[in-house]
């Protein structure tokens, strides 16, 4: 990905909040005539492995999961925020140009299927704790037992260590303060949610918060 130096995020720490809090994440892999995309929620280990293991599954008829062959590399995309910035926004000259203000992680591993029914079971009751625990009575996934473990057999599980991540945060670092605070606050104001919650991380970020 091409990064800038002024947009370029390092921080794992960031990174990892990043994909928890945007988890639908589109997977790449290329089976070597072309590229295939699934688009999945992703659950992150960050204990497993130098930069962390990202744990998936998809229906066993994508016939993606074929071309993990314990070599490849995948790539995996996850998008966060991004917004419109019109250069009227801008305190300085009129020689400005239209950008878009964007949020993005890119993580690269090798996938590996998981084999085990039983680490696939709880890989599906992980998945479904964490996504039901907003809802005032939350789905226990025990209370389809028995189609659970029948439906196991139609997908397909499987976890990447993350060999490197790669973040990209363009929130108009390369202009001067009094343009930044300007977007930040005309994004804040916006009536498009998207825009303002790029407008609150350009806030969180300024004061150090993120």
């Amino acid at each position: 990905m091409y990064i800038p130096p002024s947009f370029r995020e390092d921080d794992q720490r960031v990174l990892h909040d990043f994909m928890r809090h945007y988890n639908f994440a589109a997977l790449v892999t290329l089976d070597g005539k072309q590229f295939r995309a699934t688009h999945l929620p992703f659950l992150l280990d960050s204990d497993r492995g130098p930069h962390g293991t990202l744990i998936a599954h998809m229906a066993r008829a994508n016939q993606q999961w074929k071309t993990f062959d314990g070599e490849q590399e995948a790539l995996i995309i996850f998008q966060g925020p991004h917004a419109y910035v019109t250069p009227s926004w801008y305190d300085s000259a009129p020689s400005n140009v239209p950008t878009w203000n964007m949020t993005v992680v890119h993580a690269y591993g090798v996938p590996r299927i998981i084999e085990d029914h039983d680490q696939v079971y709880a890989l599906l009751n992980r998945l479904v704790n964490d996504n039901e625990t907003p809802f005032e009575t939350p789905w226990q996934m025990q209370s389809s037992e028995a189609y659970v473990h029948r439906q196991i057999a139609a997908i397909v599980a499987f976890e990447i260590p993350i060999a490197r991540l790669e973040g990209k945060y363009k929130l108009s670092q390369n202009r001067n303060e009094a343009d930044r605070q300007r977007v930040a606050e005309e994004l804040s104001q916006s009536d498009n949610t998207v825009d303002r919650e790029v407008g609150a991380l350009m806030k969180a970020r300024a004061e150090k918060k993120l």
